[in-house]
């Protein structure tokens, strides 16, 4: 496999196997840029980075750009993103919120929001994208089918990703049915990318996305192509790559 597998014992560890990764290049570059990623996921990494912050890390001049963020929904709202990554990263790691970065969602121009974000990701340069995975396979919000020459841009959300996470809202009407998201190829521009997936419902995923013919319906095979990418897994998620894992 061109990607490198590592699977952990749960995903606490498979967390803290990635923020040790992302403390030491904060360490290395105290400015580093670091693309983050929502759903629950990720949350292990955000609280093993906590700990780093705790045992002395300096975290204050690095830059956060989110992956993706819901259109019409205020910024202000519990589950916007930007809502949730200061419950999640921001706050825990006692960071300045102008440090956090998200597509502007609320304005009256989504497509002209899409171009300044993409614009802004240009110019930072991206040390390390956190991304994680769908069930059908998508990363960010870019659903099978999407172009892998993408950039950010406005897409529609597919009922199957709005059924998912309709968990977070009152109602599955609740769930917006837009989102502004970085593309494919935003994301392979990061110098390096770290993928988590935990659970069951990763599994399917995760074996298309590893092992697969790279190919739009599973959107996340395309970071085959990337030079460095590392997936972190449970078992549950890595349950079926038996025999592709050496």
């Amino acid at each position: 496999m061109s990607m490198q597998v590592d699977v952990a014992p749960d995903e606490t560890a498979a967390g803290r196997s990635i923020a040790d990764r992302i403390a030491e290049v904060i360490r290395r570059k105290p400015d580093a840029v670091i693309g983050v990623a929502t759903g629950s996921s990720p949350y292990p990494v955000y609280a093993a980075l906590a700990e780093h912050v705790e045992a002395g890390l300096d975290a204050s001049a690095v830059r956060w750009f989110a992956l993706d963020e819901y259109v019409g929904l205020p910024a202000a709202h519990p589950e916007s993103y930007r809502s949730v990554l200061e419950r999640a990263l921001i706050e825990p790691l006692g960071l300045d919120p102008r440090q956090l970065h998200v597509p502007d969602g609320t304005t009256a121009d989504p497509d002209a929001a899409a171009r300044a974000y993409e614009a802004a990701i240009e110019e930072a340069g991206v040390d390390v994208q956190l991304v994680g995975i769908g069930e059908n396979g998508h990363i960010a919000f870019n659903e099978p089918g999407t172009p892998f020459e993408s950039t950010t841009h406005r897409a529609v959300l597919t009922d199957s990703t709005r059924r998912a996470n309709s968990r977070f809202f009152s109602s599955l009407d609740d769930v917006p049915t837009e989102c502004l998201t970085q593309g494919l190829a935003t994301i392979m521009r990061a110098d390096r990318i770290e993928l988590i997936a935990t659970g069951t419902g990763k599994a399917a995923a995760i074996a298309a996305g590893v092992t697969g013919p790279v190919t739009t319906q599973c959107p996340a095979s395309i970071l085959r192509e990337h030079p460095q990418v590392r997936v972190t897994l449970d078992p549950d998620a890595a349950s079926c790559l038996q025999g592709h894992l050496s």
